[in-house]
């Protein structure tokens, strides 16, 4: 055996102690790189590990009316939550927790055994009551934490169901504006989080940390809650009187594109939505609904005709026999026997069917449907509500004779009420057509600013302001003296127009059914407010004027009195047909004896007499006052001063009666 050399024997202890060297270096690096390099991601995963969360949900955006009332907000409810590896009994937490969350056991025991950090016990854990949250505090059930949580809250019940809309189990927007602003109104979460080892217990060194949640922007609508109660009241009694299929109402400021109110029938409660069709609370009809208009489709007819100066509405005359022939097709009037010679206003009173489809004549198929487009139909207004309709129109190459005089009488295009309010607010509001809206503006819901507000959209100049002017003009005249009378209202200047349309019915005109509608709006030389409202199918009479026109007409009335629009006396005098009762100024009776009386109130009025004397001290209701002819008048007869001070407190009541 061959002995080694010291020499050997250090070199090889030398290459040992390289190699040793070499690897103990290699280690150095390793371990450095994974402190100093590595070191963050894995500490980082650890604890990801490591760390539990409570969740907090951030409180959701307020929903308000445009003063500040509220039409939606949140309420607090508790929800549970279970940390499986803190809960020492499964068994036992389950069977303690089921019956008091109205869930089985075994579903119970399904969610608190998942292998995850944190669970919800739902649907029965979520947004319970204050009492059942404390029953199960009371249990001190290791691993189960209840936690606060949110639940949407619509004060109003039903009222602006359809705008509103709802929010399902987690908060999030599901249709209305909850749904298009869901974002803005659901603010960013925030929790508790700390570090647990695997059996739950507070890792040493560290500490609980709270993020506090970012609520949401408040959503301020250019909805009018007290305009919103004065839709939905005529709507619910119109239902009820005329036992309708549906029926509808939109409020507009016609000089900005604000959606003052909103309504449709059937409705439901947004807070209660599970316990309704879904056809009722997915369909918003004012935006989603299309229907052949009828007459009230008119406006844009004569505002085309005005427009391109192709009528003269005092001067040119038109003789309606009852029909017109176009192309083989008798197109009726709606009066048996027609109106005879009239002026071209008096086409537009009666709305005369024959005369319109003159005016449409006049313009031709061209002319009309570019008037039609710009006013905004056949293509989305482009409103902030989900599932709008564009409505439908003939394409211009099929329109023949019969096609272009139906059209001008509102009968062959299919709109969408949006659309219609939309239009003729342009019509009224000096040419200009908006783009309408519901969201006003964004508020912080800390400091109470403005974040982001909305601005009036003019989507194009239609026609001119002398052109609105005198659309306006004869549509007061419409209301005056014409189909739309039953929309009078004393003492306001009020324009409007009715609208009577066939239903069609499995590809056929119905001779049973009809949508009657009216469009109103005041004060008929400077609108304030348009309304439109249409009724599907009301039983007994169905003409626009008997039951659209008096339901937009007490909506206008109440609503007025709420702007504080003052009252004029400028108005074209209404003419009463046979059966009406005319309305007539109360004269001032004060200072007059019995024998004046009798002599000066020429039948128009009764009296109801109190007191003893020989002169009328006080009366009701007050001089200048309209009421219906044949009303009664309060009076209280004296001689003496004191005599009028005596009944000053006995009919101030009397007339305040008298007063809207």
């Amino acid at each position: 055996m061959a002995k080694v050399s010291s020499v050997m024997l250090r070199r090889r202890l030398l290459w040992c102690m390289l190699i040793l060297l070499i690897l103990f270096s290699a280690l150095v690096v390793r371990l450095a790189y994974v402190q100093f390099v590595k070191g963050p991601a894995l500490s980082e995963e650890a604890e990801n590990l490591w760390r539990r969360e409570i969740p907090y949900t951030a409180k959701r955006g307020q929903i308000l009316d445009r003063n500040g009332i509220s039409l939606a907000y949140n309420i607090t409810t508790p929800s549970v939550m279970a940390i499986p590896v803190q809960i020492k009994d499964k068994e036992q937490t389950a069977t303690a927790l089921a019956p008091l969350l109205g869930m089985t056991k075994e579903k119970v025991l399904g969610i608190i055994s998942k292998k995850e950090r944190i669970v919800q016990i739902k649907p029965g854990g979520r947004k319970i009551t204050m009492e059942k949250a404390q029953q199960i505090r009371d249990l001190e059930l290791p691993g189960i934490v209840v936690a606060e949580d949110n639940k949407r809250y619509y004060p109003f019940g039903d009222l602006a169901g359809h705008i509103l809309g709802f929010t399902g189990i987690d908060n999030q927007g599901l249709t209305g504006v909850e749904k298009t602003y869901d974002d803005n109104l659901n603010g960013i979460g925030g929790g508790i989080a700390y570090l647990s080892d695997a059996a739950g217990r507070l890792m040493p060194g560290s500490s609980e940390t709270y993020q506090a949640p970012q609520d949401g922007l408040n959503l301020k609508l250019t909805i009018d809650q007290p305009i919103q109660s004065i839709i939905e009241r005529e709507l619910d009694q119109a239902m009820v009187k005329f036992q309708a299929n549906s029926a509808l109402a939109i409020a507009m400021n016609p000089k900005t594109g604000e959606v003052l109110g909103m309504a449709s029938r059937p409705s439901y409660e947004p807070g209660h939505y599970q316990e309704y069709d879904a056809d009722i609370y997915n369909r918003n009809l004012p935006v989603w609904m299309t229907y052949e208009p009828g007459s009230t489709f008119k406006i844009i007819t004569l505002a085309a005709a005005l427009e391109e100066k192709k009528v003269d509405l005092k001067n040119d005359r038109f003789f309606d026999k009852g029909f017109v022939e176009v192309g083989g097709a008798r197109l009726r009037c709606w009066k048996k026997g027609g109106h005879g010679s009239q002026s071209f206003l008096q086409v537009v009173e009666n709305s005369c069917n024959p005369g319109f489809v003159a005016l449409g004549q006049k313009l031709g198929k061209e002319s009309l449907f570019k008037y039609i487009k710009n006013f905004g139909f056949g293509s989305k207004t482009g409103i902030d509500l989900s599932g709008e309709a564009s409505g439908i129109l003939f394409k211009l190459s099929q329109v023949g004779p019969v096609e272009l005089a139906t059209t001008a009488f509102g009968q062959g295009v299919s709109v969408t009420p949006i659309q219609q309010i939309t239009a003729v607010s342009a019509a009224i509001n000096g040419g200009k057509l908006y783009k309408p809206f519901v969201a006003k503006s964004w508020v912080d819901p800390v400091t109470g600013k403005i974040v982001e507000e909305t601005k009036p959209e003019v989507v194009r100049q239609v026609i001119s302001e002398e052109t609105s002017r005198k659309v306006r003009e004869a549509l007061e005249s419409v209301v005056a003296k014409g189909t739309g009378r039953p929309a009078f209202i004393d003492g306001y200047r009020v324009g409007g127009k009715t609208g009577t349309a066939q239903k069609v019915i499995n590809g056929r005109y119905s001779s049973t059914e009809h949508i009657v509608s009216f469009i109103g709006f005041a004060p008929a030389d400077d609108p304030q407010i348009v309304v439109y409202t249409a009724v599907d199918n009301p039983k007994g009479i169905q003409f626009g004027g008997v039951v659209a026109a008096p339901i937009v007409q007490n909506i206008l009335e109440d609503s007025l009195h709420y702007l504080q629009v003052p009252p004029r006396s400028d108005q074209i005098a209404k003419e009463y047909k046979y059966g009406e009762t005319p309305i007539v100024t109360v004269p001032n009776l004060t200072g007059a004896t019995v024998q004046d009386l009798y002599e000066d109130l020429n039948m128009n009025f009764m009296l109801s007499k109190s007191g003893s004397g020989k002169t009328v001290v006080s009366q009701a209701p007050k001089p200048g006052a309209r009421v219906e002819r044949g009303s009664t008048i309060r009076i209280y007869m004296g001689s003496e001063p004191e005599d009028a001070h005596q009944s000053e407190e006995k009919t101030k009541a009397d007339n305040e009666k008298e007063e809207p």
